[in-house]
């Protein structure tokens, strides 16, 4: 494994690049330029992707957005016409579980394809030791020249998340116009996802011949923060969020524009999917990063390929973000990671695009997991566990001596709002067979999980992003 390779501060060209970058970028668009410039495929070029030489991967993770708000997961709203366009021509994923309702730890499960209990990374001064090979490394050694932007400090490379990447950086922020809005009143982050874009392009511009791997941490749908242009579904906390979502996609737009005009987009691996969701008041709370329902934990997962799916496929089983880079690794025909507590969808995408039936397996129990006290300095848990299988969420709570638990049947109750614990108990035991055995394994690493001593600044960096911490 290699060491955390970073630069944190910013790139000298970037700051000259950006208002050229800016002007470039409000011209583009894969829409109004020509439409999609890639050739049309099939499952058999899906199945060859690990012959392609030089091919580039570009993941993008979009912060706490949940899935059912985009329109190719059902909305009827048109917020994602960019993203509704990658799903018809790609791999839709219609039932993926994040492994948490709070950034780092669901991110952590990400990286590691470890559930939060496996990987050690479920209270705020938890870091993922230098023991643990991440995707980055492997895509490294394979050749790619591996850069990662974000904004979000809870992946800060302080946190282990910079591991294997050439450059891990957090761009400088950008001026913000008069006519963007932010409403989440609880935030102080400065700048917005044009930051990230801007630094995208000019790393593309730079280096971009080479083969690379390019992760983008997107933070506008987080922090509720829209333009007078997208301000069209009203005024509502629900209303602003669904703006905010159409503000991100018109900045993907300009993005995969820029890809298009310049060659990239039918040679690039596009993977899109999000840490969390967000909760809007239908048990009682709002928000994230405290509860692990359906509204918190259910995201998006889309996969684009350098070619065009036509009709793009669907793969309806339970998936969840531990599964998505051993997909991608394998995918790419790379080796897997060490440990991992997913899978690979390679199958399950080959059967969708060919219209076969899904692999036979037995049934998958999918974890969900946060700690309600990971904001604070204590050494006493409070774990809140989901166990997700065909359609069945059983929900447990352990605060201290006190335990409560919950079932729902997403077949007969699509919103989970009705507990059917009392009038299926044997379901309820299975699962909360499952849930108990979970709690009780341990972080895997040879050494117990390392913890970081967070400074002033530090914690002052993660209240900006509106957390309580000590």
């Amino acid at each position: 494994m290699s060491g955390r390779t970073v630069l944190q501060k910013p790139w000298p060209w970037l700051i000259a690049a950006a208002l050229v970058i800016g002007i470039y970028l409000a011209r583009l668009s894969i829409h109004v330029q020509g439409g999609d410039p890639r050739p049309t495929g099939n499952a058999e070029d899906i199945a060859k992707l690990a012959e392609r030489k030089g091919l580039n991967v570009l993941f993008v993770l979009v912060d706490t957005l949940r899935g059912e708000r985009l329109g190719s997961y059902g909305y009827s709203r048109d917020t994602s016409p960019t993203l509704d366009l990658l799903a018809a021509s790609g791999v839709r994923f219609s039932h993926q579980l994040s492994q948490s309702s709070w950034t780092k730890c669901s991110m952590a499960s990400l990286w590691t394809s470890l559930y939060p209990a496996h990987n050690g990374v479920t209270r705020f001064d938890q870091v993922i030791p230098e023991e643990a090979t991440l995707p980055a490394e492997i895509l490294k050694q394979a050749g790619f020249h591996t850069v990662g932007l974000y904004r979000n400090g809870w992946v800060a490379p302080n946190f282990g998340f910079g591991q294997g990447f050439d450059i891990y950086d957090k761009p400088r922020p950008g001026t913000i116009p008069p006519s963007v809005k932010r409403e989440n009143p609880t935030l102080k982050e400065a700048g917005s996802d044009d930051d990230v874009v801007n630094s995208a392009i000019e790393f593309l511009r730079v280096s971009g011949r080479d083969r690379w791997f390019l992760y983008l941490h997107l933070m506008d749908v987080h922090e509720y923060l829209y333009d007078q242009e997208t301000a069209v579904f009203g005024t509502s906390y629900s209303d602003i969020y669904d703006n905010s979502i159409l503000h991100l996609d018109q900045i993907l737009d300009q993005l995969f524009g820029y890809l298009s005009q310049n060659g990239y987009l039918e040679n690039t691996l596009v993977v899109l999917t999000a840490d969390h969701g967000e909760a809007f008041g239908e048990r009682g709370f709002e928000g994230h990063a405290r509860e692990v329902y359906r509204e918190t934990t259910e995201v998006p997962w889309i996969i684009s390929f350098p070619f065009r799916l036509a009709p793009g496929v669907t793969v309806d089983v339970r998936t969840q973000n531990v599964d998505v880079w051993p997909t991608i690794l394998d995918l790419l025909g790379l080796p897997a990671l060490p440990r991992s507590d997913g899978r690979s969808r390679k199958p399950e995408i080959l059967a969708a695009a060919r219209d076969e039936a899904m692999p036979a397996e037995d049934p998958q129990q999918a974890i969900a997991h946060i700690d309600r006290f990971w904001g604070r300095p204590v050494l006493v848990a409070a774990p809140v566990v989901a166990v997700v299988e065909d359609g069945l969420r059983y929900v447990t709570v352990h605060n201290g001596n006190t335990v409560q638990e919950e079932l729902f049947d997403a077949k007969t109750d699509p919103l989970e709002k009705r507990s059917v614990l009392a009038v299926r108990p044997e379901d309820a035991g299975r699962l909360r067979a499952v849930a108990e055995q979970y709690l009780e394994s341990p972080a895997i690493w040879d050494s117990a999980p390392a913890t970081l001593e967070l400074d002033e600044i530090q914690l002052n960096q993660l209240r900006a992003l509106g957390y309580a911490l000590p």
